[in-house]
C-alpha cells in the first residue's frame, strides 16, 4: 500500500471555507471533508433540511467520485445536526442514497458549524 498522501479539490463540490481540502486520499482511503448545504457555485441552499441534506450528499458524493471512489466504497459517514429534531427528515435523504449499501454511521448534536448552517456531513471512503 503507497502512503502517497494526495489533496483533492472537486469543481462539483463548493468551495473550502477555511484552509482545508475537499478530501485527503491516502493509504487506499478517500478521507472527505465536511460537507454543508452550498452549491458548486458556492450559494447556500435555502428550505428544509431534506433540500439540505440532499445537497450536502450530493456535494459529498462528488468529492468521492472525483477521488476515484464511489458510493458502494463509502465505509463510514459522520453527521453533524444543530436540531436532532431534524434526525427523520435527514434520514428520508439519506435513506434514498444509502439505500442497499449501508455504511457504518454516527449522528450527533452540535451547538453550531461553520457558516450558520444547520447540517454537515464528512466520510470515508476506500479507494476503487
Amino acid at each position: 500500500m503507497s502512503s502517497k498522501v494526495t489533496p483533492i479539490n472537486s469543481k462539483n463540490a463548493p468551495p473550502a471555507a477555511a484552509c482545508y481540502s475537499h478530501a485527503i486520499r491516502a493509504n487506499g482511503f478517500v478521507y472527505v471533508s465536511g460537507q454543508i448545504p452550498y452549491t458548486p457555485d458556492g450559494k447556500p441552499i435555502e428550505g428544509d433540511i431534506k433540500a439540505k441534506a440532499d445537497q450536502v450528499l450530493k456535494n459529498a458524493l462528488a468529492i468521492v467520485e472525483d477521488s476515484n471512489s464511489k458510493l458502494e466504497n463509502i465505509v463510514k459517514v459522520n453527521v453533524f445536526l444543530k436540531d436532532m429534531a431534524n434526525f427523520a427528515k435527514f434520514n428520508e435523504v439519506y435513506s434514498t442514497y444509502f439505500n442497499a449499501h449501508k455504511p457504518a454511521r454516527s449522528c450527533v448534536a452540535v451547538v453550531d458549524l461553520p457558516l450558520g448552517v444547520d447540517l454537515e456531513v464528512e466520510l470515508v471512503a476506500v479507494e476503487n
